[in-house]
């Protein structure tokens, strides 16, 4: 295969001359001189076997309900809002979407006057803010699916390759050649990081659409597998109408064309291969007869000129040409080599005439040919399938046998007479441009239509779109130029030069990027994707706040445990009675003596816009990548080793968070009430504003509802409830329709029900509505009583649903694979707690800060099933769990041990025991001691001198001097 812009190599066979005269293309062809390059083909094969598979895989295990209460959502993103081809396809394509039921929002990094043409269809345009010029303020969870539009959109992109937008499904449409060819200048030189980098941001799209199958080519450097082809564009239309609005002037005095000179352009497939010069060599032989005067009289061979537009620059196709004409006879000046990297326009503009001069079997209609039709310029071209599809011989264009060439000579009888086209040719002409400006439409609309079919995985309560069948005809027939006629600014844009611009910029802040040292900070303007050196100091930062909270619990003496009341007492004690030495950041300082603080579980370094950072709110990162550098965040994972397992962190989402929190609460929690916001509260603007804030703690302080449970994202608001529907009709709308059936059977496994007794606790319709999206504030002492009843709960679930989900990725909560299978359950669980363990509920309005109490007590009487929801019940459940856990040690999977906390009353006895054992053993090991050393054997004494008293020295002294 050869590549645009690679060397050409001479072919194997070397033909003669009269080999060449004789066009016989079949002998040409079966002697192997005449290559077609029907191999050089693209084929997204991997992506369509991964359709297949996944079209047979939901088709075998396809079960739930769909219930469809409201439209699946796309996002499109643009970089800008200004008139180009692409805004013009991709309204078309919108408009289509629309029509087959789809909800689309547009999102732009700049404003511009295409805003009005999306707004002329009803749709949503908003200019995307950021913060501190790199982090997009988008959740695009609320989406079904995006559309990157070109690459120059790389903040989005590079969101979208962060957690949690990672599994979006994300469509990319390439219609540039730039960053293809700076990749191919980066390969050349070397620089293959920067390669290997634009390769991680194409591996993040689901598919990489392209408009026609020469680009996909020209991108090979970075395919990962995911390329598509979706063929068609009115970027050929759009370039050759501004191209000619431009210059006005007559392009041929610059090259010495007279007017009356008839210029012809023979083309070529955009797609170099060893057969096209001579293609091109054989329409040269025949246009031979018109240099002798066999066609014309002697004086007018002389106004014939053509120019042969192929190859590249790059490439040595214009020696090629040479020999060919040289061999040919023609006289010197008349033929003329143009690469198609040099200026395709101005030759086409010049062009009297156009004949296709490539034999082998494209894959969709040539661009370059459309855009000769878009100049009014007669066509020639062979019968090639993809061609006869779109051209009605002597009516949009000539078509001759690509089998037999000579047929090629009757063609340029008809189209010239005397030196000049004739008027049926440029009638001819004129109708194969009005064909061109559409051209293709109908494979655009429909290929977008049914590339979302097979990518977006639809939650159960959205509804299908319908098929492709149903898009209105007057949606596909042509391009919606009508919507761009009163644009002001309707004129060319240099995109190349704005492109290139852009890339330089990109690579400019990665070099600066790549000489920074590992310590520095890198700006915030300055960032390019993931910064390996950001990620270092964050790697650094989460250890160093790791050795600081174990240096912390070293310092703390074990306290004996007795009942739960007691394991409270002698928890505050400790807080109080505890010398704190260990500095404190001024975010635990705040929080210190406040009587709430609120917790924001998130996972990934998307969520960061929608984090508060005031004393009130604390972070709480699911995982140990991800987390805010410089923030007081609590370290989830550390604090729960379940949540350091992958597929736990993903099933259970926020609720993680729940657990974490609870397992050792006294360590890390010092308020007399807690609270959870999640961040896509804050997204979707619903978060508590100041006001609300302040009127919430003074109501718990005031204790105005005693033990009642606070929210303020309402369920009866939520996008996925436009029909307002019942507690359990809207938990089964977002489970796939087995919500209910979820809950009986946790209900069952946890208190042991045996029995067919319906064991579905009631959620009346009272008028009120309920909490969800895990925003709300409770007690410390209920959050942990509502944590013990949801360990047990959660446990249940995962024994119903492990070995399925965890084997296939099939969740029965769900229409298709899904890793966050009962997340979605959870997030409704705390109404059912709050609800039957009679808990007032209390919704706060998030802007006014206006309270009002939901299902009041009163209306409750005769519905709770409070026996089975009070503190006690749950308490001896509990340890009952402990117990088991500690005293058989089971051999089979158990969740519950490893979500919090396992203890029971004989847990205490039997570690006092444990600790009286110990001390007797100390005790006793001391008195062995002792024994030992008081009967150890001595040795005896072998002699000693005894020293006599001083008389009898004195005796001893005269005695000698008597002497």
């Amino acid at each position: 295969m050869f590549l645009p812009g690679s060397v050409m190599e001479k072919s194997g066979n070397s033909l003669k001359e009269s080999q060449i005269i004789s066009g016989d293309l079949t002998l040409l062809r079966e002697i192997g001189g005449l290559d077609y390059g029907d191999n050089i083909k693209f084929e997204p094969s991997k992506l369509l076997a991964k359709f297949q598979k996944e079209v047979n895989g939901s088709s075998a295990s396809r079960r739930g309900v769909r219930f469809g209460y409201r439209k699946p959502k796309l996002a499109l993103v643009f970089p800008d809002m200004l008139v180009d081809p692409q805004q013009i396809l991709m309204v078309t394509v919108a408009a289509a979407l629309q029509g087959i039921g789809y909800e689309i929002e547009v999102y732009s990094l700049e404003d511009g006057p295409v805003r009005t043409v999306w707004k002329n269809l009803k749709l949503t345009v908003n200019i995307i803010e950021t913060i501190e010029n790199r982090t997009m303020t988008v959740d695009w969870l609320n989406y079904d699916g995006v559309i990157v539009n070109s690459f120059e959109a790389m903040g989005v992109l590079s969101c979208l390759m962060q957690e949690p937008f990672k599994s979006v499904p994300l469509i990319w449409t390439i219609h540039e050649k730039t960053l293809a060819i700076r990749l191919r200048q980066h390969l050349s030189g070397g620089q293959t990081e920067i390669v290997e980098v634009w390769k991680k941001v194409f591996n993040r799209a689901t598919v990489v659409v392209f408009p026609n199958y020469v680009l996909p080519v020209f991108y090979s450097a970075a395919d990962v597998g995911n390329y598509f082809v979706i063929p068609g564009s009115p970027a050929e239309a759009w370039e050759a109408d501004n191209f000619l609005a431009l210059h006005k002037d007559n392009l041929r005095v610059r090259v010495d064309y007279g007017p009356d000179d008839l210029v012809i352009a023979i083309m070529g497939s955009q797609i170099s291969y060893r057969g096209l010069w001579l293609e091109q060599a054989l329409i040269l032989q025949e246009l031979r007869p018109y240099f002798v005067g066999s066609a014309f009289d002697s004086n007018s061979t002389s106004n014939l000129k053509i120019i042969i537009l192929s190859g590249y620059s790059a490439s040595n196709y214009s020696v090629a040409v040479e020999a060919i004409v040289l061999n040919l006879g023609y006289p010197k000046g008349i033929v003329k080599h143009v690469a198609l990297d040099e200026g395709v326009d101005s030759v086409l503009s010049m062009a009297d005439l156009v004949i296709y001069g490539s034999f082998r079997e494209e894959q969709s209609f040539p661009d370059i040919l459309i855009r000769a039709m878009c100049f009014g310029k007669p066509i020639i071209a062979p019968d090639l399938l993809m061609i006869k599809k779109y051209v009605d011989d002597r009516v949009n264009g000539y078509l001759f046998p690509k089998e037999n060439i000579k047929f090629l000579k009757q063609i340029m009888l008809q189209v010239v007479s005397k030196g000049k086209l004739s008027p049926l040719a440029r009638n001819i002409a004129s109708i194969g441009k009005q064909t061109a400006k559409n051209l293709m439409v109908l494979e655009t609309v429909e290929g977008y239509a049914l590339l979302l079919e097979h990518i977006l995985k639809l939650p159960s309560e959205v509804a299908p779109s319908q098929s492709v069948k149903e898009i209105p005809s007057k949606l596909k027939a042509e391009w919606q130029w009508h919507l761009f006629k009163e644009m002001a600014d309707f004129t060319y844009l240099n995109r190349t030069s704005r492109s290139y611009g852009f890339l330089d910029n990109v690579e400019s802040q990665w070099n600066h990027t790549q000489r920074e040292s590992s310590g520095a900070v890198t700006a915030p303007n300055e960032t390019f994707l993931y910064s390996i050196w950001d990620e270092e100091k964050s790697v650094q930062m989460n250890n160093t706040r790791k050795r600081r909270e174990e240096e912390e619990l070293k310092d703390r003496t074990e306290q004996p445990r007795g009942t739960w009341e007691d394991v409270y007492k002698s928890a505050k004690r400790a807080d109080r009675s505890k010398n704190d030495l260990h500095e404190r950041d001024d975010g635990e300082l705040e929080r210190t003596g406040q009587p709430l603080c609120i917790y924001e579980p998130y996972f990934g370094e998307g969520t960061w816009p929608f984090l508060q950072r005031r004393s009130l709110y604390r972070g709480l990162g699911l995982s140990a990548k991800g987390r805010r550098p410089g923030a007081d965040d609590v370290d989830a994972p550390s604090r729960l080793p379940l949540l350091s397992n992958t597929y736990y962190r993903d099933v259970l989402g926020d609720y993680g968070a729940f657990l974490a929190i609870a397992n050792r609460i006294d360590r890390i929690h010092k308020n007399a009430w807690i609270g959870f916001q999640s961040w896509r509260a804050m997204a979707r603007k619903e978060n508590l504003s100041k006001t609300a804030e302040n009127a919430l703690l003074d109501d718990i302080q005031a204790r105005r509802h005693g033990d009642a449970l606070y929210f303020w994202v309402r369920m009866d608001m939520d996008s996925r409830n436009p029909l307002k529907q019942d507690f359990w009709s809207f938990c089964d709308a977002i489970n796939a329709g087995s919500c209910k059936f979820a809950f009986s059977v946790a209900f069952k496994k946890m208190y042991g029900i045996k029995h067919n007794l319906s064991s579905l606790p009631p959620m009346p319709v009272d008028g009120d509505t309920w909490s969800i999206m895990h925003s709300w504030v409770l007690p410390t002492r209920s959050f942990l009583e509502f944590v013990m009843f949801s360990r047990m709960f959660v446990d249940a679930l995962d024994a119903q649903f492990y070995d399925e989900h965890h084997q296939s990725g099939q969740c029965y909560l769900s229409l298709s694979k899904d890793k966050h299978c009962y997340s979605r359950v959870l997030e409704l669980l705390v109404n059912v707690w709050a609800y039957h363990s009679a808990r007032r509920m209390v919704y706060v309005n998030p802007n006014t800060g206006v309270m009002q109490e939901h299902h009041k007590l009163k209306s409750r009487r005769g519905q709770m099933w409070v026996k089975w929801f009070e503190a006690n019940t749950l308490k001896s459940m509990d340890e009952d769990l402990a117990e088991e856990s500690d005293s058989d040690h089971p051999k089979k999977r158990w969740l519950w041990p490893s979500t919090g906390e396992v203890f029971w009353q004989g847990l205490y006895e039997k570690e006092r025991n444990l600790r009286n054992r110990e001390k007797e053993k100390r005790r006793q090991q001391s008195k062995d001691k002792i024994s030992r050393i008081r009967k150890r054997t001595r040795q005896k004494v072998i002699g000693k001198y005894v020293k006599p008293p001083p008389d009898e020295i004195e005796n001893t002294n005269t005695t000698v001097a008597v002497r």
